[in-house]
Order: C-alpha cells, then structure tokens, then sequence
C-alpha cells in the first residue's frame, strides 16, 4: 500500500524558490514511477513533472522546463519538486502521485496521491 505525503508549500515572492516533498510511509515506493501535479485555482489538476521509479529519467510539462526539477530517494521513500524562478502563474495547490506506467500525464494513469500542498507566488 502506497501512502503519500506531501510538504513544503508556502508563500513566495516572484522569482523565488520553494521544493517540495512527498514521503510515502509504505514499502513500495521504489517500485511506483512518480509524478506531480498542481491544482490552479478554479482550474483542473494538471501534469508538471514526472519520474521514472529508477529515478533514471524524467521529465515536464513545457512551462516548467529549465525552472523545476523532479528527483527521488528511494532509500528515503521520498520524492522533491524543485521549484526556482517561481512565477505568479505557478500559484496553485500541487499533488503527488504515484503510478505503474511511465511515462504518462494522464492522472488517471496514477493510483495513489498525496493531500496536497498550496504553493501560492505573490507578486
């Protein structure tokens, strides 16, 4: 059973950086490709970036290439969004998830998701 927890969201001022977090407290996350969506307000949940379960490849919604990075520990169960150059846009509620298909964008390819964190860019 995969359970997720995500942390590391806040308040930032335009340009800034945050990086997020997502624990699983189960015994297969080295084996789940993971993702990270986000939730703009009043808009539907969207892909931002995905990672392979070997942590080998990844890779992003085009509107976040160059500014975040996914990684994963799976000697931690964990894995980060990194988030620089931040902007107004990118302000939203972001998920992770965990799935058996690689690569995908589609979140009904993922089965398993954490509570959410809000990530809101002030400008």
């Amino acid at each position: 059973q995969v359970q997720l927890v995500n942390s590391g969201g806040g308040l930032v001022q335009v340009g800034g950086s945050l990086r997020l977090s997502c624990v699983d407290s189960g015994r297969t996350f080295s084996t789940y490709n993971m993702g990270w969506f986000r939730q703009p307000p009043g808009k539907e949940r969207e892909f931002v970036a995905g990672i392979h379960w070997s942590g080998g490849t990844t890779f992003y919604k085009d509107s976040v290439k160059g500014r975040f990075t996914i990684s994963r520990d799976n000697a931690k169960n964990t894995v980060y969004l990194q988030m620089n150059g931040l902007k107004p846009e990118d302000t939203a509620v972001y998920y992770c998830a965990a799935s058996r298909n690689f690569p995908t964008t589609n979140p009904y390819d993922y089965n398993y998701w954490g509570q959410g964190t809000q990530v809101t860019v002030s400008s």
